[in-house]
C-alpha cells in the first residue's frame, strides 16, 4: 500500500506487524572484498552470514504470515490421500478456477514435467521472454525457444505499460514458417522476469487465446507472479481499477489450458502446482508425477508446506499483499531514476533493475558487466544482488558465448521482509558507486560449469578492481563500515 505524505510525497507503507524477526550483521568492506573472492565473485556463492541485505532472489525468501504458519501445525502427514492437498486443491479451484492440480517441489520441478510430457526434438516454442531454468528445460527435451516480445520490451527507459507482452503478429509469422504441427505450445510468463518483471496486458492474453485456438497449439502460462501482473492491471488500465486482485487474477487465470507456479514467491511457501481444466492434459501428465517428485496428493513437497500453500494462494490475492513488493519496487526505482542513474522503466513486478551497460560503459559485455556490477554492490553495501546479463546465458553448442539482450543487476524485493530504510540504504550505496563506477572492471571466469553457469561458476576481476573499489570505500566511510 502506498500513503501521501503531508508534504505530498507518496510512500509505500508496510500492512503488518513485525513480531518475529532474524538478526542480520553488516561486516565491513575489507570482510566484504574477502568474502567476494572466496565467493569467485559469484554472489550465488556468498554465505548468508556475510550479507547484510539479501536482494538476490525473491523466491523462497518472503516472509510467511501467522496463518501459514499456524496451518503448517497441522498438516496430514499420510503418503498418500493427505487431507492437506484437498485444501490446496480448494484454494487453487477458488483463486485460480481449475479443476486439476498438480503438486511439485517448485516451479521448475513443473517445467520439467510439461517439458517432458509436451515437447519433443526439433519442436519451436515461443514465449514472451525465456527464464533461465524454462529455457533449459525447453532444450534439454530437444526443443527451441523462440522468444517473440514486442519492440518496447528491450527499451531499458521506456513509459511502455506491457513490455510482457507477446508480439502477435510474429507469433503468426512463426507459425505460417514452422507449422503448427511443430509448435506444441506457447508460454508466457507473468510478470516478465528477465526484462525487468513487467507484465502483459489482459487484451494480449485474449489475442493469444484466440491465435493458439486457431492453429490447435496449447497455451501454458507462468503464473509465478499472477497476482503482481493483476496488481499492476489494476494500477495500469482504468476498465480494471474498480475491480479487486482477486476478481483479474482469477480472470487471467481463464484463458491458459495449463498454469504452472512457483509457491516460492506469491504464496510465500515452498512448492509448486501445475493446473489444468482439461482432464486430456492432467491424465497426460499425472503418471510421471510419482517417477520424478511423489504421490499425486504432495507431489515432492513436505505436507506442512502443502498447508501453507493453500493458505498463501488466498493471501496473494489481498491488495496489500499483492502490492507491498511492487510499492516498494515502484519507490526504489523511482529514487534511483531521479538519481540519473540508468535503471529499468517503468517499476515491474519483481524487482530494480539497474542497466550495467549504461552504469559501466568501459566495461565490455565480453567482460560480464552485470556479474562486475553486482559483486562492486556487494563490496559497497554487503547488499547481494543477481546477475542478469550474459553470465546467465549459456554457450551454444560451439562454445560461442551467447550475449544476453540486457546486462542487469537485479535488486529483488521479497515480499513483507525488508522496510524503507534497507532501501534508501541500498539506493544510497548505489549512488556511491555509481559516482566510483570508473574504479568497476570486468571479470573472467576461472571455472564454468557447461549448463547454468551463473549458478555455480567463479570468477576473478581484471585489474585486481576489487581491492581498489574496497580503498576507495574506506576513504571514504573508515575501516568499519
Amino acid at each position: 500500500m502506498k500513503v501521501r505524505l503531508s508534504n505530498g510525497e507518496e510512500i509505500p507503507i508496510e500492512m503488518h506487524k513485525i513480531r518475529i524477526v532474524q538478526s542480520v550483521r553488516l561486516i565491513p568492506a575489507s570482510d566484504r572484498l574477502k568474502a567476494i573472492e572466496k565467493a569467485g565473485y559469484n554472489t550465488f556463492l556468498l554465505r548468508s552470514r556475510d550479507i547484510f541485505i539479501d536482494l538476490l532472489t525473491d523466491s523462497g525468501t518472503n516472509a510467511m504470515s501467522d496463518n501459514q504458519l499456524g496451518a503448517m501445525m497441522v498438516a496430514d502427514d499420510a503418503y498418500a490421500g493427505g487431507e492437506s492437498f484437498y485444501k490446496l486443491a480448494e484454494a487453487v479451484k477458488d483463486i485460480l478456477g481449475f479443476d486439476y492440480v498438480l503438486p511439485t517441489h517448485q516451479g521448475r520441478a513443473a517445467e520439467h514435467l510439461i517439458a517432458k510430457v509436451f515437447i519433443k526434438p526439433g519442436d519451436i516454442i515461443p514465449m514472451n521472454y525465456h527464464f533461465t531454468t524454462t529455457k533449459a528445460h525447453f532444450e534439454l527435451a530437444g526443443g527451441e525457444v523462440v522468444e517473440i516480445y514486442t519492440d518496447e520490451a528491450l527499451k531499458v527507459k521506456s513509459d511502455y505499460l506491457f513490455k510482457g507482452n507477446i508480439d502477435i503478429d510474429k507469433l503468426r509469422e512463426l507459425i505460417k514458417k514452422h507449422g503448427s504441427e511443430k509448435i506444441p505450445l506457447v508460454r508466457i510468463e507473468a510478470t516478465t522476469n528477465l526484462i525487468g518483471g513487467q507484465p502483459f496486458s489482459l487484451d494480449n492474453l485474449k489475442e493469444l487465446r484466440k491465435v493458439c485456438d486457431e492453429h490447435n497449439i496449447l497455451l501454458v502460462m507462468d503464473g509465478t507472479l499472477i497476482a503482481e501482473n493483476s496488481y499492476l492491471l489494476q494500477q495500469r488500465i482504468e476498465e480494471f481499477k474498480n475491480r479487486s486482485i482477486a476478481e483479474i487474477v482469477k480472470e487471467t487465470a481463464r484463458y491458459p489450458d495449463i498454469l504452472y507456479i512457483s509457491g516460492r514467491k506469491d504464496s510465500s511457501s515452498k512448492g509448486g502446482i501445475i493446473a489444468t481444466n482439461r482432464k486430456d492434459l492432467y491424465e497426460k501428465i499425472k503418471p510421471w508425477l510419482p517417477l520424478y517428485e511423489g504421490f499425486l496428493t504432495y507431489g515432492g513437497m513436505s505436507n506442512r508446506e502443502v498447508e501453507a500453500m493453500a493458505v498463501g494462494l488466498r493471501e496473494m490475492v489481498d491488495p496489500a499483499v499483492a502490492g507491498s513488493t511492487i510499492e516498494q519496487i515502484r519507490y526504489f526505482v523511482t529514487k534511483v531514476d531521479k538519481m540519473g542513474i540508468p535503471v529499468v522503466t517503468p517499476p515491474g513486478g519483481l524487482a530494480c533493475h539497474i542497466d550495467a551497460i549504461q552504469f559501466l560503459p568501459h566495461v565490455s559485455r565480453t567482460e560480464y558487466p552485470a556479474g562486475a556490477l553486482v559483486a562492486a554492490l556487494y563490496i559497497a553495501s554487503g547488499v547481494r544482488a543477481m546477475e542478469r546479463g550474459t553470465i546467465s546465458m549459456d554457450r551454444d553448442k560451439e562454445g560461442n558465448e551467447v550475449f544476453a539482450d540486457l546486462e542487469l543487476a537485479r535488486l529483488a524485493i521479497p515480499r513483507r521482509v525488508y522496510t524503507i530504510s534497507h532501501i534508501d540504504y541500498t539506493i544510497d550505496r548505489i549512488g556511491w558507486l555509481y559516482n566510483h563506477r570508473d574504479l568497476i572492471k570486468g571479470l573472467k571466469f576461472v571455472e564454468e560449469p557447461p549448463v547454468l553457469r551463473f549458478f555455480f561458476g567463479t570468477l576473478e576481476p581484471l585489474e585486481n578492481w576489487g581491492k581498489k573499489l574496497c580503498e576507495a570505500f574506506q576513504s571514504d566511510f573508515g575501516p568499519e563500515l
